[in-house]
């Protein structure tokens, strides 16, 4: 596989800000793009995205990133000849040369690296390309997706404190059907809060955003009863998963929960957790507690960990590095899977592989920041993450995830 052309371009994302898109071309013709997406509720310890700054785009621009592929990765490929996507990826990594690949920029390496694995696949479907980087190419499972139906936090300013609030259908046994009641319980509920004279508008991830004053219980509660009343059983056919994004609210020394007017300890949040998810059917919580508590992370999975998933997402970034330490202080019992997090698709594959060797519960995830790329439904499927969040059941760029998945039942059904 020898690279004959790369031409990388500035596109917008979900928000309207600049990322970057890349097309990579192999010397036989065989062809990829790839785009990358952006978080705003991010991690410190995540690879770097790189931006201009300056006045362009009020400083969101990545002309920088550009000019680097243009400069430094496209000199390096001259006469070079690369066997495998982790060849690859391995080259952009030491022409980087950084711990957090911020000379280049993690948006540049992560949109070469998935352009280069969408042309080396060719014709052959995308998630069977990936299972074979796994080893598993013939076990293909679809995951169950949980769908962000309530926006808070940074995804919905002026709204509940907890980020996400998600139904996720778990008691429907084919993804289309486990769609189907994501749609029905999603407009249900759109009309429950139109008839209670709220606004239906929506956060960055295609969620409603609630009004001022509503509790993250009354949250929780209104989605419950749009469940029931969509005709769907809430705790045995529909659960709820929360990504608290609790970095967000933490101050260095308390949580503050405003909508609530609370500020909690790490204590004493974890036992408003566990009155939660005995109140409540919740599969999952993400985020929990600040990204430097590890050892609240510890207790608090000591404590719950029995009774429900207990998510890293700023705790681990994707990086195995993190997911090794949280196995050795059992911090956590799953792990969020955000390729943007790592910058190639060789370590996010690593950090699955890392989490499944050891038990690990893995959601495939989109940012708030997306594209119309949907690599990550592919990636879900041929590494076999058993959930994924694509964002809620509005907003194109969040649904052709879905819309992907099930074209990938329909494959899978063929074969």
């Amino acid at each position: 596989m020898q690279i004959k052309n790369i031409i990388p371009r500035q596109i917008l994302d979900s928000r309207g800000n600049p990322t970057i898109e890349v097309d990579l071309t192999f010397k036989d013709g065989s062809f990829g793009r790839a785009s990358v997406p952006s978080g705003a509720s991010t991690g410190s310890r995540e690879a770097v995205e790189l931006r201009d700054g300056g006045l362009d785009f009020h400083g969101q621009a990545v002309q920088k990133a550009i000019t680097h592929i243009y400069s430094v990765v496209l000199p390096s490929l001259a006469n070079h000849k690369f066997e495998s996507l982790k060849e690859f990826d391995e080259h952009l990594i030491k022409l980087d040369g950084t711990k957090n690949k911020s000379l280049l920029g993690a948006n540049a390496i992560l949109a070469l690296s998935i352009a280069f694995a969408k042309a080396e696949a060719g014709s052959t479907p995308l998630y069977e390309y990936f299972a074979k980087q796994d080893d598993r190419s013939d076990r293909f499972s679809l995951p169950t997706p949980m769908f962000n139906v309530i926006n808070g936090g940074k995804h919905a300013e002026k709204s509940a404190d907890i980020q996400e609030f998600m139904i996720v259908p778990t008691g429907l046994d084919t993804f289309s059907k486990k769609l189907q009641a994501g749609s029905e319980i999603f407009h249900t509920l759109k009309k429950i809060i139109s008839t209670r004279g709220f606004a239906t508008t929506v956060g960055d991830e295609g969620g409603f955003a609630l009004p001022p004053h509503q509790s993250n219980t009354d949250a929780i509660e209104l989605i419950i009863e749009a469940t029931e009343e969509a005709g769907y059983k809430a705790g045995a056919e529909v659960k709820i998963s929360l990504d608290v994004a609790a970095s967000e609210l933490f101050d260095d020394e308390s949580y503050n929960f405003k909508s609530e007017s609370k500020k909690f300890t790490s204590d004493e949040l974890i036992d408003y957790y566990s009155s939660v998810i005995k109140k409540y059917p919740i599969l999952s919580i993400e985020d929990g507690l600040d990204e430097n508590d590890w050892s609240s992370w510890s207790h608090m999975q000591s404590l719950i960990g029995d009774k429900v998933l207990l998510v890293g997402d700023d705790l681990l970034v994707t990086n195995t590095k993190y997911i090794q330490k949280a196995i050795d202080e059992k911090a956590c019992n799953a792990v969020l899977i955000k390729p943007n997090q790592i910058g190639t698709l060789t370590e996010t594959i690593e950090a699955v592989q890392l989490a499944h060797s050891n038990d690990l519960t893995t959601i495939m995830s989109h940012r708030s920041g997306e594209t119309e790329d949907t690599t990550i439904a592919d990636l879900a499927v041929g590494l076999g993450c058993k959930y994924i969040k694509s964002g809620s059941l509005s907003r194109s760029e969040r649904l052709a995830k879905y819309n992907q998945l099930l074209r990938i039942e329909e494959l899978l059904k063929k074969s």
